[in-house]
């Protein structure tokens, strides 16, 4: 087996009213560098990652072995090398990403052949939603939905502006953040969430920034329920609309947020963010536009 490298970009759910179907990859890279060995070897190598796990229980294998099962593959050993760059419990895809590097892990070993739409099926089936699974496997901005065990996505034109994250020490667990929604919406509101959301897709899709923005920060599916778990949630948007954000939003379930910003003003506002915000991990992530990528 000649080695071979996977590489997965993070990811950014949600997007404000896209709930459970927009999202976008950003470049804070999940790497796995794979080699033969006569036994499962993993060696983690970054400090979001545990080092004390048994290879044969490291989620990437785990992943890799379901889907090598589900093809009447036997998954042969060998030694992963693995670093991140996406924090756990952030809101950033961590788990989406690792899923996505144990499918292409299988695909890989056992020569599968697998689709795009094959794999983001399985990631969805694991996962549970695609909006995380969607830009990780493609890249860029995706908007998704599943349905009777079928995944049908868009991946939006890619469109002129940057992306900020602010990023807590502290992490928020998915569960958590699912426990303050409701668990339904009177009528009214459910139209009235549903239309911001409409106009939302179509603003990413006529290539309309300003007003993508705009409704971003006008979620009412979430955001208003979530925002009280989110340290500085106003301040975090006030202070990004007063220098220059088109919109800001929670990534994913939290507690990072995300602004995206004219790329002309990205890096000065990251410079006075961080001078107010001191307590948080403030940068500019490019889009990442290509999703999974595989290099010998």
């Amino acid at each position: 087996m000649k080695p071979f490298q996977i590489r997965v970009p993070a990811s950014s759910a949600n997007l404000g009213p896209g709930f459970d179907s927009v999202g976008l990859a950003l470049d804070l890279p999940l790497t796995v560098d794979v080699s033969a060995a006569e036994k499962w070897e993993v060696e983690q190598c970054s400090p979001h990652l545990s080092t004390d796990e048994k290879p044969e229980d490291n989620y990437i294998v785990q992943i890799a072995r379901e889907v090598a099962t589900r093809f009447d593959h036997n998954l042969p050993a060998c030694k992963l090398v693995i670093r991140s760059d996406i924090p756990l419990a952030r809101g950033l895809g961590s788990s989406a990403s690792a899923i996505v590097a144990g499918i292409e892990l299988a695909n890989q070993l056992c020569a599968l052949s697998l689709s795009t739409d094959e794999k983001l099926a399985f990631g969805n089936e694991i996962e549970g939603h695609p909006d995380n699974i969607a830009p990780a496997l493609v890249g860029g901005f995706v908007i998704s939905t599943a349905a009777a065990g079928t995944v049908d996505w868009v991946r939006v034109p890619d469109i002129d502006t940057a992306a900020v994250v602010y990023i807590p020490s502290q992490d928020l667990k998915t569960e958590a953040a699912r426990q303050v929604l409701p668990e339904s919406f009177p009528r009214e509101r459910a139209t009235a969430a549903s239309s911001v959301s409409n106009v939302l897709i179509a603003s990413l899709l006529s290539g309309d920034v300003q007003l993508a923005g705009k409704m971003m920060e006008n979620d009412l599916f979430h955001e208003p329920y979530r925002a009280e778990l989110i340290p500085h949630y106003n301040a975090i948007r006030t202070y990004a609309r007063e220098n220059g954000a088109y919109g800001t939003v929670i990534s994913g379930a939290g507690p990072t947020m995300l602004s995206l910003f004219p790329k002309t003003k990205a890096d000065a506002a990251v410079h006075l963010l961080k001078e107010v915000l001191p307590a948080y991990d403030i940068k500019r992530v490019k889009v990442h536009q290509t999703g999974v990528e595989v290099s010998q």
